[in-house]
């Protein structure tokens, strides 16, 4: 229950996080954006370590953990972040985020395929519901406007849907492979996962990151492009770092307490988190529809379903053998 619930905190968090920077790469660059939002991770984690008190989890990595972990690290915060930044400011957050999506399905075959997880007929019908939801909020750009919360309003810049698709393509894949990764440096060793083993195993994904944006910087004009980054947009890579983070912590521990099958679909209502930051922050620079509601209604079911006990629900309906074979049930 507590992984679900840290997960749902997650994918809220990395909604706020995706309308912060969607606002600073309206006029700073990704390469901005990366700078100031990557490294501000590793001080972050360093925070939640003494908060947690776990330091010593740091050295119950052994050398391939780590290795795990720095290519999660890599995977996540270079290679997905930038693509991500690339998408979101060629076609903006809404229309990113549908192709992003498919990134549940890659994690949950990965982690079926390569971790040996399994699914029960509850989790199967959580999957569908949470992956069906933001469906509904991109049909609904379709339809014609309807009166009700959100206001179509003319667009303020010029959506590049070639350049963004593909991002947000490669995001997909890079934001789907990297939970297995991280669960590969947690799962190895046969030690206990905690919370503030989740906290070390990002501290250690955070540093191998921060280390290429560092090799990066050290490109000629990089260093002076970054440090030339006006005030109004750092302040804006500054708090998508802050939330990224947060939501990074918090994925972490999820990962740490439950399966990646899972935390994947928990993930998924970052879909309809975004919508709603988005309105409240980039109004004029994003596409709208009144289908959100639906979506956000149909996700929190499946959400929830995702983290109810079997045994839980077992208890609520009649006493039935088959029913109770059925429940039990996994696959594969």
């Amino acid at each position: 229950m507590l992984g679900g619930f840290l997960a749902l905190l997650s994918a809220a968090a990395f909604a706020l996080n995706n309308a912060a920077a969607r606002r600073g790469v309206l006029s700073g660059s990704v390469l901005q954006a990366m700078a100031i939002s990557v490294p501000f991770g590793v001080p972050f984690f360093l925070v939640g370590l003494l908060i947690f008190g776990s330091f010593d989890d740091l050295w119950s990595f052994s050398l391939r953990d780590t290795g795990w972990l720095a290519a999660a690290g890599v995977v996540h915060f270079i290679v997905g972040r930038y693509a991500n930044y690339r998408a979101t400011k060629a076609i903006g957050v809404n229309l990113t985020g549908p192709v992003q999506d498919v990134n549940i399905l890659l994690s949950i075959v990965l982690a079926v395929v390569l971790l040996g997880e399994t699914l029960t007929p509850l989790m199967m019908i959580g999957i569908a519901l949470v992956a069906l939801g933001p469906v509904f909020t991109w049909e609904g750009r379709k339809a014609a406007p309807e009166k009700g919360a959100f206001v179509p309003r003319k667009l303020a810049f010029t959506p590049a849907y070639g350049e963004g698709f593909f991002y947000a393509a490669v995001s997909a894949v890079a934001y789907g492979s990297s939970p297995i990764l991280v669960r590969y440096g947690l799962e190895s060793g046969g030690l206990r996962n905690s919370l503030g083993r989740g906290v070390a195993a990002g501290l250690i994904s955070y540093a191998a990151a921060t280390a290429v944006i560092v090799v990066m910087l050290a490109c000629p004009g990089s260093l002076l492009h970054v440090l030339g980054t006006r005030r109004r947009e750092f302040s804006w890579f500054m708090v998508a770092g802050l939330f990224v983070g947060i939501a990074q912590m918090l994925r972490y521990m999820a990962l740490a307490l439950v399966p990646v099958s899972i935390v994947a679909p928990m993930m998924r209502l970052t879909s309809i988190f975004r919508i709603y930051f988005s309105w409240l922050l980039n109004r004029e620079y994003e596409a709208f529809n009144n289908g959100v509601f639906v979506g956000t209604i149909v996700s929190l079911i499946g959400a929830v379903i995702l983290t109810v006990n079997v045994d839980f629900v077992q208890s609520l309906l009649p006493q039935s053998e088959w029913l109770s074979t059925l429940l039990k049930w996994r696959w594969p």
